[in-house]
This record gives structure tokens, C-alpha cells and sequence, in this order.
């Protein structure tokens, strides 16, 4: 997963020309992912945004109400290919490669050091907080409730369980790990909750 700790200290050189608003979104949203990851909430600004992705201060607020809003759907950009749910018709099999990817994703990569520090952050920043939630935890957690909710209609899981708290106790499990580092958070730790948790859900 190199590409996630990538070098964010060459502003990209851009050609003359007006670009499609479009494509200038998603320049800035990959120039803020990728400097978030190369240096953390410490080292992100709205300037070094603009900078990397050849855009003006006054594009990026009108789409972004503050920093912690751009730094948050930087983050998803460059981290949802990594975390996309596969749909293999096996719930087990799409859980356990889920909670492997987001495992490998956070303690491999540069992304367990920044979410770690937006989470710590959001709890005294009402702002990021609210950001947090509505863009990237929010829908991260709705991609998870469509899986378990699909896997509900085929009669893979009990049609009477709560998405909602499973979702928590698997994800909020990692996570407790990631923040709470009194046990590793492994592979096999991923693996043995969704072994866990199935045999009830079934």
C-alpha cells in the first residue's frame, strides 16, 4: 500500500487553460489526501492544498467550509478504493475482506496515524466532529449496513438482527484497537470477529 504514503512536497505543475470544475474537485481532493497522509493534520492547510492542486484559496472554501471538512473528504478519496465492499454473494467472505483491507489500511499505512488524529481532534472541534460524521463515517457506516442488509434479503443472516450494532462491533472493534493500543490489531483479530459474531448472526 506504498501509494498511500505518498510524497506531498512537489506542488503539481499544471498546464494553461481553464479546467472543468469537475476535474478541479477532484485534484483537490486527491492533493488533500495525499498531503494529509504524507504529513498529518500538523502540516495541512488550505494553502498547501491550493498549491498541490493548482486551485485558489477561493475554489476550494467554495466548495469546503473549513479545513477539517477538505482534510476528511481528502481522506475517503484516497482511501476508498482500498476499503470498497466487494459483493461476492458470501457475506462471511465480503466481512472478513472488509475487516482485513481496513486492518492492513490503518496499521500499515500512514491512514491509522491520521484518522487516529482527526478522531482525537473531533472530540474538542464541534466542527470536525460534525464533519467526521456526515463525510466519512457516516458513509462508511451505510456501505456496511447495505452488506449486511443485502446479506438479510438472501437468507444469509437471521432477518431479525440490527445492522446497525453490527457494524459497531466489528468496525468498533478495530477501532478501539487502533486508539487503545493494549492488544495488537492483526489480521487474524479481524478474522476471529467476524467468526465470532457470524455464528450468532446465523
Amino acid at each position: 500500500m506504498a501509494e498511500l504514503t505518498p510524497d506531498a512536497q512537489t506542488p503539481a505543475r499544471r498546464g494553461r487553460g481553464r479546467r472543468p470544475a469537475d476535474q478541479v474537485r477532484a485534484e483537490i481532493l486527491t492533493a488533500a489526501g495525499e498531503l494529509l497522509l504524507a504529513e498529518g493534520m500538523a502540516g495541512f492547510t488550505i494553502e498547501k492544498v491550493a498549491a498541490h492542486a493548482g486551485a485558489s484559496r477561493m475554489t476550494i472554501y467554495k466548495w469546503w467550509p473549513s479545513k477539517g471538512a477538505l482534510a476528511l473528504d481528502g481522506y475517503f478519496t484516497v482511501v476508498a478504493p482500498t476499503l470498497a465492499f466487494t459483493d461476492t454473494a458470501d457475506i462471511v467472505a465480503d466481512l472478513t475482506n472488509q475487516l482485513v483491507a481496513f486492518v492492513h489500511l490503518v496499521r500499515d499505512t500512514t491512514a491509522g496515524r491520521v484518522i487516529s488524529q482527526l478522531i482525537g481532534q473531533a472530540q474538542t472541534d464541534p466542527e470536525l466532529a460534525a464533519a467526521y460524521r456526515e463525510r466519512y463515517s457516516a458513509p462508511r457506516r451505510a456501505l456496511a449496513v447495505e452488506t449486511l442488509t443485502r446479506a438479510m434479503t438472501r437468507g444469509q443472516l437471521r432477518a431479525d438482527i440490527d445492522p446497525e450494532s453490527v457494524v459497531d462491533q466489528l468496525w468498533g472493534a478495530c477501532y478501539h484497537r487502533l486508539l487503545i493500543a493494549d492488544l495488537p490489531l492483526t489480521e487474524d483479530f479481524a478474522r476471529t470477529l467476524v467468526d465470532n459474531l457470524i455464528r450468532g448472526l446465523r
